[in-house]
């Protein structure tokens, strides 16, 4: 069976395998880019990726986008009658992805690697396990998306010591991770980040700079509106990756002002992000010990840094060019391909130690007392810091602190802040101790942390040998096996659309979208090409529906062109 190697990503998710090496595998649309976006139709049947895009637009109540960021949280997103969490969402992409790899290779796959931001915490890592499990695909490994680019590079292969930082901004999230190669072994020195920066905070920048020119109130748009006016700004995002400026317009609204983007304006805008890209890129090079001369290379990955100001960035901070070879989309999912190999033992990989860190701080709650004697609850006391190389065991004896104390609680928190209420509560240890003067009833706690992100948390009364654990696998905001059992069920009854009229369907959504940005004449061609099209499937005969659809598509194209330059 096939271990294949997944990218779930924010904006867009692909799909690899490693066959001798590493090859990306297309959706029905023949593309190697699965939108993240997942919508309903009129009849509660579920889409999933460019079609369901194209209905964000025409649809936006009824289709949800960007639902990576909330992965962790208990948010709920309802589409149509249904109601989905943000890891069955993401479900629904992966198994769309898994529906793709069976198709081209003609055999069921049950297994995969899903890569996951460096800077996601524990809860958002189960999170992503789960979703795969949901998809009804066993996810063993996860693996931090900087190191899957790294592999996608071939860093692994160098036969020198090698020092990359990989910089990593996405549509949603943006990591930074220092990795060393010596001696076969891949080691993650640090990896610091931003699970809420991305592409789509420029696309945000951009639109809100709009707004702002013309005066336009936001909360005033209707939904349509501003979906339209958002993907106006992304266009204009991708347009200044290749051109100079790009003329931004409010659309079916010629009385409002054009607004011209240039490079200097965008940098302007995104100063604030700018600013926030520094601090992770610094915070990295301070855990790892080292200054920007005492990297061999720098890697970009993540569709964001094909932005022109990424590059300037890099070049400004590190004075050097990035590598940028394998396309920024893509290496990813490449890397979690070349580690699904690894995982199967093919014998066309080399086998190398590949160590990870944590990202975060874990510890406890613990209780100090002031100069005046008085007692304060809420402080945090790490006990294994952010970016220690994992497997890691830590131990820390506490005390008593009250002679009628019977009973010990040790709180378990993720997190880098001095006070517990700012950090992530992760469970609990509750276990009684004798009484006792303060300071004499001692207990011994220790945290283990696995390559899998799995926290084990062990509590050892001295005088009495009591010893209590506490494996910290169910999070706030995750799915326990019995819910993801029940929820696989629910899911698996699900009807989604087939896999074989998605092209179809795809360029209907997309006329129908943009018939609904166009004026005038536009609008007239494109009802009627809309009409020719939808006749011939009626017809049902398979010549004519592709004759028409090639017809169909390509007029779309020309004239999505000719609107983006208008």
């Amino acid at each position: 069976m096939a271990i294949i190697g997944i990218d779930l990503g924010t904006t867009n998710s692909l799909v690899a395998v490693w066959d001798g090496e590493p090859r990306l595998i297309p959706n029905a649309l023949g593309e190697f880019l699965t939108p993240s976006v997942v919508g309903v139709d009129n009849n509660q049947e579920i889409l999933v990726g460019s079609l369901a895009q194209e209905r964000l637009y025409t649809h936006p109540d009824h289709t949800v986008a960007h639902f990576k960021r909330d992965m962790g949280t208990d948010r709920i997103t309802s589409l149509g009658k249904h109601r989905f969490r943000p890891e069955e969402l993401s479900a629904l992409v992966v198994k769309s992805l898994k529906r793709d790899v069976e198709a081209y290779l003609e055999k069921p796959v049950t297994e995969a690697v899903i890569s996951v931001p460096a800077y996601f915490n524990d809860t958002q890592r189960k999170a992503t396990r789960a979703a795969g499990e949901l998809a009804g695909l066993r996810v063993e490994r996860v693996i931090n998306e900087p190191t899957a680019a790294a592999m996608a590079y071939g860093i692994h292969h160098r036969e020198k010591e090698t020092t990359i930082l990989v910089f990593d901004l996405g549509g949603g999230t943006f990591d930074v991770s220092i990795l060393e190669f010596f001696d076969g072994i891949m080691e993650v020195r640090a990896s610091a980040g931003d699970n809420f920066l991305g592409g789509e905070d420029f696309t945000q920048s951009i639109l809100q700079g709009f707004l702002d020119f013309s005066q336009i109130d936001k909360s005033q748009l209707d939904h349509k509106t501003r979906n339209r006016l958002r993907h106006n700004a992304e266009w204009a995002k991708q347009a200044l990756s290749q051109q100079e400026s790009f003329v931004f317009q409010f659309p079916g609204k010629p009385e409002f002002q054009e607004w011209t983007l240039d490079h200097e304006l965008l940098e302007s805008l995104s100063k604030p992000l700018i600013d926030r890209m520094r601090v992770p890129v610094e915070r990295a090079l301070r855990d790892a010990s080292l200054g920007s001369h005492d990297l061999d290379s720098i890697l970009l990955i993540g569709g964001a840094t094909r932005m022109p100001l990424v590059k300037s960035l890099i070049a400004k901070m590190f004075g050097k060019l990035p590598l940028s070879h394998i396309h920024p989309d893509e290496a990813v999912a490449l890397g979690a391909a070349v580690q699904a190999g690894l995982k199967a033992r093919d014998e066309a990989l080399n086998e190398f130690v590949l160590t990870d860190v944590c990202p975060y701080t874990l510890g406890v709650e613990t209780i100090h007392m002031e100069d005046s004697g008085k007692l304060k609850e809420g402080y945090f006391c790490p006990m294994i810091e952010r970016n220690t190389v994992i497997p890691a065991s830590r131990v820390e004896q506490f005390a008593n602190i009250s002679r009628f104390q019977s009973r010990v609680e040790v709180p378990v928190y993720q997190g880098e802040s001095r006070m517990v209420k700012n950090n992530i509560h992760l469970g609990d240890l509750k276990f009684p101790i004798p009484r006792g003067r303060p300071g004499t009833q001692t207990v011994e706690v220790r945290f283990t942390y696995d390559i899998n992100g799995i926290l084990e948390v062990e509590a050892t009364v001295v005088s009495t040998g009591l010893k209590k654990r506490l494996v910290i696998e169910k999070n706030p905001g995750v799915l326990s096996k019995e819910e993801i059992e029940r929820r696989l069920q629910q899911l698996a009854v699900l009807k989604i659309h087939p896999r074989e009229e998605t092209e179809n369907r795809h360029l209907i959504a997309k006329g129908e979208r943009l018939y609904e940005e166009a004026l005038g004449k536009n609008r007239i061609d494109i009802s009627d090409e809309l009409s020719l099209f939808e006749g011939a499937l009626d017809k049902q005969d398979p010549s004519r529906i592709r004759k028409a659809r090639e017809r169909f598509k390509k007029f779309l194209a020309i004239l999505e062109e000719e609107m983006r330059s208008l």
